[in-house]
Parts: C-alpha cells; sequence; structure tokens
C-alpha cells in the first residue's frame, strides 16, 4: 500500500468523508497540499501504534486550538467525536488550552465545538 493510500484510508475512517471532499478548496490552487498532509501526518503519524486515536485527536483540538484555526478545529472536533471522544472531554481540553493560548482563542474554540455539536445534535453537552 503506497502513502498516499495509507493515509487516506485512515483520514477518510477519521472524517468519515472522502478525501476528495475534505480537500475541495485546494484542488484548483494547491493541489499537491492535500497530498502533502494525507502522506505525512496521516499515512506516518496517525497509523504509529503509540498512541490510539481517541489521544491522537484530543491532542490535535489542543493543538489547532492554540493555533485558532478554527475550519480546522471543527474539522478535528468532528474526528474527535468519530473516534470515542465525548462532547464534554473535548470541551474540557479546549477549556484546558485557556491557560496556554489566553482567553480569547479558548472562547472561540468552544463556540467552535457548540457549532460541531448542535450540527451533530449534541446540545447540551453533559457531563
Amino acid at each position: 500500500m503506497s502513502r498516499y493510500e495509507k493515509g487516506k484510508k485512515i483520514l477518510e475512517d477519521i472524517q468519515q468523508r472522502p478525501v476528495e471532499e475534505i480537500f475541495k478548496e485546494l484542488e484548483d490552487v494547491a493541489p499537491d497540499l492535500s497530498r502533502f498532509v494525507v502522506e505525512f501526518p496521516y499515512s506516518e503519524i496517525y497509523t504509529r501504534d503509540e498512541v490510539d486515536l481517541k489521544t491522537r485527536e484530543l491532542c490535535t483540538v489542543a493543538a489547532i486550538t492554540v493555533l485558532g484555526a478554527i475550519p480546522q478545529l471543527k474539522d478535528h472536533i468532528n474526528a474527535a467525536l468519530n473516534v470515542g471522544n465525548s462532547p464534554a472531554e473535548i470541551v474540557e481540553i479546549i477549556m484546558q488550552m485557556s491557560a496556554y493560548c489566553g482567553f480569547p482563542k479558548a472562547i472561540n474554540g468552544i463556540v467552535a465545538a457548540k457549532e460541531v455539536f448542535a450540527e451533530r445534535d449534541l446540545l447540551p453537552v453533559r457531563d
């Protein structure tokens, strides 16, 4: 199996949608960027055995919250839910990031999470 096929499989499993849909906005301007993402983080990092996907996605939600990249955060909140994280776990991780990235980014992360939870009929969040 090629690096691209390996990465594509894990990415589509996590996101529960085709890779072509995930990277549609890149296809006419930077199609190689989507290939890089599939071949490196998803093929080489996400498939390692040392950490499970549930943990990897919580770490990714934390990192992207700190970066403030809201569209990607929403994708990874969905992915975190898809691999077994609860809304309460996701909220807790985003709240923890307020100590590292400040309240504005944490609040934006919580608002993004609320939008994802609303789309998936997961509100209100309960422990």
